[in-house]
């Protein structure tokens, strides 16, 4: 697997748009190289839908996610930041939302998309929350309306940003990984084992999953790392 990126960091980050908070940080930098990769990652192919998983819980997939979601935006990009996590969602709290309603709403036939996405605060940017959380959701994931909502998203959006439940623990990811252009996985280094990794990388490739690369969460840096000193 391609290693996209080292994020130094003392301790696992806090639940924030550093993308948007600190643009001009060496976190925010190293997300824009993410995304540069992620760019070359298809040659000669349009990556429209990316999902982000990782092996297990507090991996830092959703503060991926949100961040790579922003950098995306920034680029130009339309994007629409969906929260794939039915069970444990997150994305709400991230931007300030109530999750009254959204994808597994929309799974189940009620509503509309157009009237379901949330707007960010951020240009072109836009959300969708998970809504409220069903008894099923690896069966409403694995459902014909799943494809068609993707259509749709696909008309709507230069990149739909999936941020789903850690792949070891259900079988929610294996199901998106499927059905999305390319996964990214991000590891916690100071945390995850070599083994669930590996682990993660098996599940995704028996999904038949094109993993674009690794994310690695807090990686430390020497101290006289190039990007030991940030741009000013």
């Amino acid at each position: 697997m391609r290693m996209l990126n080292q994020t130094a960091s003392k301790r696992p980050l806090a639940r924030k748009l550093v993308a948007r908070i600190k643009p001009n940080s060496v976190i925010s930098e190293q997300y824009r190289t993410i995304r540069t990769t992620i760019n070359f990652s298809l040659p000669g192919s349009e990556m429209k839908t990316l999902l982000f998983t990782s092996a297990s819980k507090e991996e830092g997939k959703s503060t991926t996610s949100a961040n790579m979601a922003v950098v995306f935006a920034e680029s130009g990009k339309r994007v629409l930041l969906v929260d794939a996590d039915m069970r444990k969602p997150t994305l709400h709290h991230t931007f300030n939302l109530n999750n009254h309603s959204g994808l597994s709403n929309l799974l189940v036939g009620k509503g509309e998309l157009e009237q379901s996405v949330r707007d960010s605060g951020i240009r072109g940017l836009e959300l969708l929350t998970s809504g409220q959380v069903p008894h099923n959701p690896a069966e409403l994931l694995d459902s014909p309306m799943l494809d068609r909502l993707m259509a749709e998203m696909k008309e709507r959006y230069d990149l739909v940003i999936f941020d789903s439940p850690p792949i070891l623990s259900v079988t929610d990811s294996k199901i998106l990984a499927n059905k999305c252009d390319g996964t990214v996985l991000v590891v916690n280094t100071g945390k995850t084992e070599k083994q669930s990794a590996m682990k993660a990388r098996d599940s995704l490739a028996t999904s038949k999953a094109f993993i674009v690369g690794v994310v690695m969460n807090n990686y430390k840096l020497s101290k006289d790392h190039y990007y030991s000193n940030e741009y000013q």
